[in-house]
Parts: structure tokens; C-alpha cells; sequence
């Protein structure tokens, strides 16, 4: 099963930890979308980041 992430707000003010976390997800820039595996990592990420993208099951 996967997840699509997709950045919809800016990475502007966000702490190390957070930038490092966009990063790792494969997320560039506002409106990129990315397909993730739905692991407990992966849900682990985007919670750290909630504020910055929205989330979609497929």
C-alpha cells in the first residue's frame, strides 16, 4: 500500500529536523507530490511535518 504526500505550505522557518525530514521524504518544493510506502516510519515522517503537507491514502 502507498501514501501520497504532497508539500503545501513553505519549508521557510522550519528547524533542521524538519527540513531533514521533507528531505528524506523526497519532497522539493510546494505542490510536489510523492508516492511513500505506508510503514510506521513513513507515517512517523509525516506526522513530524503535518503542518507542511496533506496527506492521501490511495
Amino acid at each position: 500500500m502507498a501514501i501520497k504526500a504532497t508539500q503545501t505550505k513553505s519549508k521557510n522557518g522550519s528547524d533542521k529536523a524538519q527540513l531533514a525530514t521533507l528531505e528524506s521524504l523526497g519532497l522539493r518544493r510546494i505542490g510536489h507530490t510523492v508516492e511513500v510506502k505506508d510503514t510506521p516510519q513513513t507515517r512517523g515522517m509525516l506526522h513530524r511535518v503535518r503542518h507542511l503537507v496533506t496527506v492521501s491514502e490511495d
